[in-house]
């Protein structure tokens, strides 16, 4: 998901603007959603050549991918 929003979560680790706990948040919230099969149609309709404009309303992380892409675009970071 992070990749086809266009969100890079190893350099955002890398510059502080995401934490172990975050990452690890982040996959438990993954890991533990009810619509999978949503999340994997949203996923196969984007080919990730161009970064998609948001995560789809269900996605139980998209307030953090919003998050990590204005810390991107303000800093240049993540």
């Amino acid at each position: 998901m992070a990749e086809v929003l266009g969100v890079d979560m190893t350099a955002a680790l890398a510059v502080g603007a995401l934490g172990g706990e975050d990452w690890r948040d982040a996959v438990l919230r993954c890991t533990c959603c009810d619509g999978p099969d949503a999340c994997l149609a949203w996923l196969a309709s984007h080919d990730g050549a161009v970064p998609a404009v948001a995560a789809p309303e269900a996605c139980r992380n998209a307030a953090l991918f919003d998050e990590l892409r204005r810390e991107a675009a303000l800093g240049g970071q993540a």
